[in-house]
């Protein structure tokens, strides 16, 4: 669930899911149902009621987030004043955020387990964790 406008790049993905008496079951690919090659999967959970992950944005870095479990918000700003809050509470539904995206993750349910799957390994050189400094990097990329 979108609560407001969304920056038009990021997007929701509906997953595959095949529902079955026993238990359902969604799958993926990277570059078929993810719209990159997955290079790193990481997992957040156990996260302190009232705690507030992400604050930052990448450089060249594209992910999706998932609710495994329970739920959580993410709150997406592309720093030109378009931001919108995505509600992430059902296991087949992930969330596409590209680069150049400013991400904060809050309100974590009791057991909530986000799944991010990456287009790169890790690189703290491609981290942009300033917002004013994000803000004039997106500023100049106007040009």
């Amino acid at each position: 669930m979108v609560t407001s406008e969304a920056p038009p790049s990021c997007q929701l993905l509906e997953l595959p899911r095949l529902p079955d008496p026993r238990g359902s079951l969604t799958f993926l690919h990277g570059a078929r149902e993810i719209p990159f090659a997955i290079r790193r999967a990481y997992w957040i959970y156990e996260v302190p009621g009232g705690e507030v992950r992400g604050g930052h944005a990448y450089r060249t870095l594209h992910e999706v987030f998932i609710a495994l479990s329970g739920s959580f918000d993410v709150t997406v700003d592309d720093g030109r004043g378009s931001t919108a809050r995505y509600v992430l509470n059902r296991s087949y539904t992930g969330l596409y955020v590209p680069p150049m995206m400013w991400r904060t993750l809050e309100n974590f349910s009791t057991n909530a387990v986000c799944l991010i799957l990456a287009s790169e390994h890790y690189d703290e050189g491609d981290y942009m964790r300033d917002y004013d400094e994000f803000c004039h990097a997106r500023a100049r990329s106007r040009r």
